[in-house]
């Protein structure tokens, strides 16, 4: 995992949402989608539930 994957982790944790932090990262929404799905599998217990 780099760096940056946990900085899309915690962004979208502060934002609550996808978009949002995919927009302030300025990155796309897929994007941070796909990196999120990553972290979910690599790491035990990594998951976000958004409502």
């Amino acid at each position: 995992m780099e760096f940056k994957h946990i900085e899309y982790f915690i962004e979208t944790a502060r934002h609550k949402s996808i978009s949002k932090a995919a927009e302030s990262l300025f990155i796309s929404q897929q994007a941070l989608s796909r990196c999120i799905k990553n972290i979910e599998s690599e790491v035990p217990g990594a998951r976000f539930i958004i409502l």
